[in-house]
């Protein structure tokens, strides 16, 4: 018989791999999406708005892997598996796609990268 702790961890590890943690200006969001936008004072995940209203001065924390990161400013705690467009980005992984930026701290870059200041 199988007890009700191993059905948990399992169902909850199951849940972590398709739900992130997304900290905007502080404030924290669970969310499923890994492809973030930030336009106009909006935050987007996957084409869905997480929080608007914002001046365009956004700090994004994000938790787990990304397909995607179009902003200004972001700390990704896992890699990107695409493309970077942004102005400064601390992200503690890797990107697999190109990176455009102003002040971009990462590991290694498998595509093309355009940036005034770049750390590996």
């Amino acid at each position: 018989m199988i007890s009700f702790n191993k059905i948990f961890n399992k169902l909850n590890k199951q849940i972590n791999r398709v739900m992130n943690s997304i900290t905007i200006n502080d404030k924290s969001f669970i969310v499923s999406g890994k492809k973030i936008v930030v336009k106009n004072g909006i935050v987007y995940v996957n084409g869905e708005k997480v929080k608007e209203g914002l001046s365009d001065d956004v700090k994004i924390t994000f938790t787990g892997d990304l397909a995607s990161l179009d902003c200004t400013s972001a700390i990704i705690n896992g890699n990107v598996n695409g493309n970077v467009d942004c102005t400064f980005a601390n992200i503690n992984g890797n990107v697999s796609g190109n990176v455009v930026g102003t002040n971009i701290n990462c590991g290694d870059v498998a595509g093309d990268v355009v940036s005034v200041k770049l750390k590996k």
